[in-house]
């Protein structure tokens, strides 16, 4: 039985498209370039950050995202207008089918911070890489995230959008996956036997969820695969 559901935050719940701007505003590139060359990259399998290298060669992320605190003009931060349109009611109604709901992803502290108080009222958890000195795709991340739930793995869902950060690692540590098919990398690889196979449901959108786990846990048949 499914007793809680967490779920990543990038391309999942929020919707990276001013991540992305910004991002190209402070490479000194416009928003088409910079989308083309992430593109490019992650078709090739590389990642954002050597993305962000092609651009700028020499590119340090760390380095980078410190500059840009300093400039105050962080990346970590989210508002009510990044939140993807089915976000809130996808969590409400999960809430309101009595499921403890959760989000945890590779997050600073401070963006951790920042969506305990943008999502108070729909989450009881919100986990960060960087305040636990782990970070996907490791499943040492996932193993963490089910130690801070009342629940055993298998009782956790956990949904993502990319089978190699967030369905294959926390399947190895024993969670209920599930795969959302949105932002780049989930569209890139929808079709992949790994993005066909690994996951538990595979998903167009959040508010599929409450339905897929009342039908799992009712027993009737009908909770894993596509909906």
């Amino acid at each position: 039985m499914i007793r809680a559901v967490v779920l990543d935050v990038g391309e999942c719940l929020v919707d990276e498209t001013r991540r992305y701007a910004a991002w190209a505003d402070w490479l000194g590139v416009s928003p088409h370039t910079f989308s083309a060359v992430l593109g490019a990259v992650l078709a090739a399998g590389g990642g954002f950050d050597e993305a962000c290298a092609v651009l700028r060669p020499g590119f340090d992320g760390a380095a980078e995202r410190a500059a840009r605190a300093e400039a105050g003009v962080p990346e970590d931060t989210y508002t009510e207008a990044d939140l993807y349109p089915d976000a809130r009611p996808a969590l409400a109604a999960l809430r309101a089918d009595g499921l403890v709901v959760g989000v945890a992803g590779n997050l600073t502290a401070r963006g951790a911070d920042v969506l305990r108080g943008l999502l108070a009222e729909e989450t009881e958890l919100v986990a960060a890489s960087g305040e636990w000195g782990v970070a996907k795709p490791d499943p040492a991340f996932f193993r963490r995230l089910a130690g801070a739930l009342p629940f055993a793995p298998g009782e956790i869902l956990h949904v993502g959008d990319r089978w190699a950060y967030d369905v294959r690692p926390a399947a190895e540590a024993g969670l209920r996956t599930a795969l959302v098919r949105r932002g780049p990398w989930a569209v890139l690889d929808w079709e992949s036997e790994e993005a066909r196979a690994l996951p538990g449901f595979r998903i167009g959108g959040l508010l599929e969820l409450s339905g897929l786990i009342l039908n799992a846990n009712a027993g009737t048949g009908k909770g894993d695969g596509e909906a």
